[in-house]
C-alpha cells in the first residue's frame, strides 16, 4: 500500500471522527436548549396559574397572601359572589337627575370551578400548585406579598419567583429583568406582569 493511500485513509478516518464530534456537540447543545425551553414553558404556565389564584384572592380578601396553605384552601373551597347591578336614573322636578345603583347577590360559584377550567388549564393540579415543575427534590416557588408605600399610599404588592432556575444563564444579579429567574410581580412596584412577557 502506498503512502498516499495510507494518508488518505488516515485523514478520512480523522475527518469522519471530527464530523461526528461536531455533529454530536451541536446536536447536544440544541437538545439542551430545547429541554430548557420546554421546562421553562411548564414553569411559566405554573406561574400564570399562581397569578390567577392570587388575583382572585386579592379580589375577595382585599390583599394578596404569601401563605401557600391559605391560597390553596381558597382555591379549593373559596367562593365568588355573583352579583347583579342595576343603575336607575330619575329626573327630579327641577330638572336634575338622581342616580342610584342597586346590587343584588344572586348566587356563588367555586373559585376552582370558575378559574381553573380543564379547557383552559388542562395541567392544573391543586396539590402541585406551589411547586416548581420538573425540579428534584420538590421545591416551592418563593412567594412574597405585602403592602408597599407608593406616594404615601399603602398598596398591595406581590412577587412569586423560581428559586432554582433551570437555565444556567438566569441569574438574580443580572441587570436585565428578562434574564433573571422566572417571576411575576415586584417588591417595589404595583404589577403582576411576568418577566417572560
Amino acid at each position: 500500500m502506498s503512502k498516499t493511500k495510507i494518508f488518505t485513509i488516515f485523514f478520512g478516518i480523522v475527518a469522519a471522527g471530527l464530523a461526528y464530534y461536531l455533529f454530536y456537540s451541536i446536536n447536544s447543545e440544541i437538545e439542551k436548549t430545547n429541554k430548557i425551553e420546554r421546562m421553562e414553558a411548564r414553569i411559566i404556565e405554573q406561574l400564570k396559574m399562581i397569578r390567577e389564584a392570587e388575583t382572585a384572592f386579592l379580589s375577595v380578601n382585599g390583599q394578596y397572601t404569601s401563605d401557600w396553605n391559605k391560597l390553596m384552601s381558597f382555591v379549593d373551597t373559596g367562593r365568588f359572589y355573583i352579583v347583579e347591578k342595576e343603575e336607575f336614573v330619575k329626573t327630579l322636578a327641577y330638572g336634575a337627575d338622581s342616580t342610584w345603583i342597586e346590587v343584588d347577590t344572586i348566587g356563588t360559584v367555586g373559585v376552582k370551578d370558575s378559574l381553573f377550567k380543564k379547557s383552559q388549564w388542562p395541567k392544573f393540579n391543586l396539590s402541585t400548585l406551589p411547586y416548581v415543575p420538573g425540579v428534584e427534590p420538590p421545591t416551592k416557588f418563593d412567594i412574597w406579598a405585602d403592602k408597599i408605600d407608593k406616594s404615601g399610599v399603602k398598596v398591595n404588592a406581590i412577587e412569586v419567583k423560581n428559586p432554582s432556575p433551570i437555565n444556567p444563564e438566569r441569574d438574580e444579579e443580572n441587570e436585565y429583568n428578562t434574564k433573571k429567574p422566572l417571576r411575576f410581580g415586584s417588591r417595589t412596584s404595583v404589577t403582576t406582569a411576568g418577566n417572560w412577557e
